[in-house]
């Protein structure tokens, strides 16, 4: 893995502040990579769907919910999920406090793509690579051996206590959801888990996403099209702007977030566990002219050190084994080496190609 930056990085956030009239070449993506707009009132009606947590732990009715908008849209958003609503609210407005500090001071965590651990700017490390409108911070979180505190951010005061809190509270959101996912698809409670790697040995990291005002986001993408390289993503959006878009056959969707809901997404790890029942889907991120955002992205992740390929009880005469087993530290070092790449990843892993 490269432990340097190709090209010097660019804070986007203070390159959107200069006023810059037009998008620097090295942000205008290809005309067939630039962003599609909802252009029909059909594909604006479209949603992707929400679900009342409330109807799902424990019921029935409420695992067939979960499979069909995981092997639909591999997307849900979903209300009453027993994260603190206020929690939310102040992590992402200390964030917001944070991305407004002077420059300087966000520079002293600078990250390097061995780790990508701190703030940063860039994802991927192809030399003279077309680039994202946005800047992040990216801190690991799970297993609790890697997590460093000292990387996380001192300023604004309490951002320390605030991420270690929506940690917790998302952790245990996601430890649940595994179980509800293991259900749907027919197992055990625990038995994704364990293939997950188990209890206490799974990993999660937290990148939030800044994405400054853009002269011309008809040009440019906050996120390039991709799927999630993990487990599962949970999403706490911008609680006033949209830009994320969900791809759907042809089209793509503008997700409308509910108030209070969080997003959840398939990754390609359990696209792979669940040999293709449940699918990744790819997403990009559209940026506004008038408005900043600000979105948390929560990565539950498999243990970084055994083989994930399909479970075994998925695997029958009429659904063979889609996909050769990989480690995840392996598949995450090609993701970060190439950047956003659609599903090109996973689908390298197909064993009919």
């Amino acid at each position: 893995m490269a432990t340097c930056w190709p090209e010097p990085i660019v804070s986007v956030q203070s390159l959107s502040q200069t006023g810059v009239p037009t998008v620097p070449n090295r942000y205008v993506k290809p005309a067939h990579q630039r962003p599609v707009f909802n252009t029909t009132q059909s594909e604006a009606e479209i949603e992707i769907p929400v679900l009342d947590m409330d109807d799902v732990w424990g019921k029935p009715e409420g695992l067939r919910l979960v499979r069909s908008a995981c092997e639909e849209w591999g997307f849900f958003q979903m209300v009453n999920h027993g994260v603190n609503h206020s929690l939310m609210e102040s992590v992402r407005g200390a964030w917001r406090e944070f991305f407004e500090l002077p420059l300087d001071e966000k520079r002293k965590y600078a990250n390097s793509p061995d780790t990508y651990e701190g703030y940063g700017s860039r994802l991927g490390v192809v030399k003279d690579a077309k680039l994202d409108w946005s800047d992040y911070f990216f801190l690991n979180y799970l297993p609790s051996s890697i997590r460093n505190p000292s990387k996380w951010p001192s300023q604004p005061p309490k951002i320390r206590e605030l991420i270690k809190e929506y940690g917790e509270e998302v952790k245990k959101l996601c430890e649940r959801l595994t179980e509800t996912l293991s259900e749907s698809l027919g197992l055990e409670p625990d038995h994704l888990m364990k293939a997950l790697g188990g209890e206490g040995k799974v990993g999660a990291s937290l990148r939030t996403n800044f994405y400054p005002k853009c002269p011309q986001p008809q040009l440019t993408l906050g996120l390039s099209s991709h799927s999630d390289p993990g487990g599962i993503t949970i999403l706490l959006p911008d609680e006033k702007v949209s830009g994320l878009q969900v791809r759907r056959g042809d089209s793509w969707i503008t997700v409308k977030s509910v108030p209070n809901a969080l997003i959840v997404n398939i990754g390609d790890q359990i696209q792979i566990l669940s040999n293709g029942i449940y699918k990744s889907v790819e997403h990009q991120v559209i940026v506004n002219s008038g408005m900043e955002r600000v979105s948390l992205a929560f990565f539950y992740n498999p243990r970084i050190d055994i083989p994930i390929g399909p479970i075994e009880e998925l695997v029958t005469e009429n659904r063979p084994a889609l996909y050769k087993p990989i480690r995840f530290d392996e598949y995450r070092s090609l993701i970060r080496q190439k950047g956003p790449c659609g599903k090109n990843q996973v689908d390298s892993l197909l064993l009919s190609r």
